[in-house]
Parts: structure tokens; C-alpha cells; sequence
């Protein structure tokens, strides 16, 4: 029997010789029948035979299985100049690229990433920040309060104060994180991202402030010859203030950020001697530098949830 079960060479074949053995009226069924006729010995040589003749029809099966699939693949021909299957990749949201690459830019600056929690309190978010409650420049943001007086973060300015707090100075860090304001059209959105950059130290000057903006342009927008206008402004945390504009490649001026030396009330609300310590800050909305990078007109699309939106941009 097990020279017939080696010299199959079909499936077919093998089959009928394992139902002749194994079948309903199959010769080693008959055999099995009997058993109760037999001595221990007997029993126990013919289950040993019973379980050696299964073993090798399942070998020789795979031997047989394992030599049709060879020679098909022996037949087969591979055509290597065919074009490979289209493959729907990903790809990273055009927020998220121009956020590597401006803490990319940032950090080859010295300066060091830090969050904070998007629920802020009173303190952080507005008093410490030179704005107590009679202030006006409250009345300057859009504000989400919640009922227990707290209020959803409307800058990442409070990033800055939470980190002073914790490291003193000499400080060189930027803020990253998302911001609320009851505000939605083309350029604005109720919730976007926020960078501000802040550093402290001994005899820092406007010089220093605007060397590092134009630094920063220069590598993000990949522009040799790049064109701002400082204009003066108002902030309560920073004194004096400016804003920065931005010569596009149309021709246009462009508000890109507001910045200025942090102010000196700033600097004491956070345990930092003003008379030897100065700095600057400087803050942006990065999707806003994403619409102007990537030329896309509205920001609201930036938090949809379309993916045709992306691959019609480019992405």
C-alpha cells in the first residue's frame, strides 16, 4: 500500500485510493470493524497501520498539490514592463506639513516647543498678559467663556506665561497650540492654530525681533529676496507693538503676524526682574501661512472633512 500511495501522481488517483481504504466500504474501515475480535497486540499494530496509512496520504497529497502549483508557475510568464496596480495613497493635510516645517525652521533658531492646556483660566489667558479685567483689550478678542470662568485659550500667549513661569529666564520658546474666537469667514475660523515665539534674555533689541522674522519668512516661503513693512500697532502684553506685512509675489501687501518687545508688566507677572531681563514675542496663525504656501483661497476648507478637497489642491 505504501509503494501504491508513492507511485500516484494526480490528486484524482489519490482520491479514489483513499476512499477504497477509508470509506464507508473501505478496506481498512472493514479492518477497524473487526478490532473487537482482536488481542492487544493485534489492536494496538493495526491502529499504529490505520494512523502511519493517513499520515501518508496527507504527505503525498501535499507532494502532488506542491508539484501542480511548480509547474504552473514554470509556465507562467511575468511581463515586467506592465504598469503596477494604481495604489490610493495618503498624505499628510497641508496644516500638518507647514507645522513640521515651521517648528523644523523654529527650532534650528535656538527655540524650544512647548504646549499648554486649551481650557485656560483668567490668569493666563488675559491678567498676566497685561490685560486686567477693566482692560479694554478684552473687548479686542472674541471670547468662549464657560460657566466657571474659564474660557477656551483665544492665543497661545498663555503658553509664554505658563513657561516663564515654570523656567524664569534666560527663555527661548515657541508656543504651539489651537485657539478659539467667535469668528468664521474665508481668513478666519472659530478654532485655528497658533504659533508664538518668545524670547527672553539680557540686552535684547527690536533689531534681534525683526532678524529672526525675516529669517523665518525667508526659509518658510523658499523666497531669496524677501520685502516686510513693520508697521506700528497695539498689544497689551508687548510695547511697543508691530505688525508685519509681507510683499507677496503678486504685488500685494500682506499682514502676516503681530510682534513687539514684551512689555515690562508681563515680565514681573511672571517673576522676571524687567530692569535686567528684556525680550520680544511674536505670534502667527500657521494655517494662515499654510493658504498663502500652498495658494488655497479659503480657510474654512482646511477643517472639512472632504478628502476630494485634498487631492483637487494638490495634496
Amino acid at each position: 500500500m505504501q509503494d501504491q500511495i508513492k507511485n500516484i501522481n494526480t490528486l484524482e488517483e489519490l482520491q479514489a485510493l483513499y476512499t477504497a481504504t477509508f470509506g464507508k466500504n473501505g478496506t481498512m474501515t472493514a479492518r477497524l470493524k473487526e478490532m473487537k475480535n482482536l488481542d492487544n497486540d493485534a489492536r494496538a499494530a493495526l491502529n499504529m497501520e490505520n494512523q502511519n496509512l493517513r499520515e501518508l496520504f496527507k504527505t503525498r497529497q501535499t507532494e502532488i498539490e506542491n508539484a501542480v502549483l511548480m509547474a504552473g508557475l514554470q509556465k507562467q510568464k511575468l511581463d515586467v514592463s506592465l504598469n503596477a496596480a494604481p495604489e490610493n495613497r495618503g498624505t499628510l493635510h497641508p496644516m500638518t506639513q507647514s507645522l513640521i516645517e515651521i517648528s523644523e525652521i523654529l527650532e534650528s533658531f535656538g527655540y524650544t516647543p512647548y504646549t499648554g492646556p486649551e481650557i485656560e483660566d483668567d490668569w493666563h489667558n488675559f491678567t498676566a498678559l497685561n490685560t486686567p479685567d477693566y482692560h479694554p483689550a478684552r473687548d479686542m478678542q472674541d471670547t468662549f467663556f464657560l460657566g466657571n470662568g474659564n474660557v477656551m485659550r483665544t492665543q497661545t500667549s498663555a503658553i509664554q506665561i505658563r513657561t516663564m513661569e515654570k523656567t524664569g529666564a534666560p527663555v527661548k520658546m515657541f508656543g504651539i497650540g489651537t485657539t478659539y474666537r467667535k469668528e468664521m469667514d474665508a481668513t478666519h475660523a472659530p478654532m485655528f492654530g497658533q504659533i508664538e515665539g518668545l524670547y527672553i534674555n539680557k540686552n535684547i533689541t527690536m533689531s534681534d525681533l525683526i532678524g529672526d522674522i525675516r529669517a523665518f519668512l525667508k526659509r518658510f516661503f523658499e523666497m531669496d529676496d524677501i520685502q516686510l513693512r513693520i508697521r506700528p500697532s497695539y498689544f497689551p502684553f508687548t510695547d511697543p507693538s508691530i505688525e508685519v506685512d509681507l510683499k507677496w509675489k503678486n504685488g500685494r501687501w500682506l499682514e502676516i503676524m503681530g510682534a513687539g518687545m514684551v512689555h515690562p508688566n508681563v515680565l514681573r507677572n511672571c517673576g522676571i526682574n524687567p530692569d535686567e531681563y528684556q525680550g520680544f514675542a511674536f505670534g502667527f496663525g500657521w494655517d494662515r501661512l499654510a493658504m498663502l504656501k500652498y495658494d488655497l483661497p479659503d480657510l474654512r476648507d482646511f477643517r472639512g472633512n472632504d478628502i476630494r478637497w485634498l487631492k483637487s489642491a494638490g495634496f
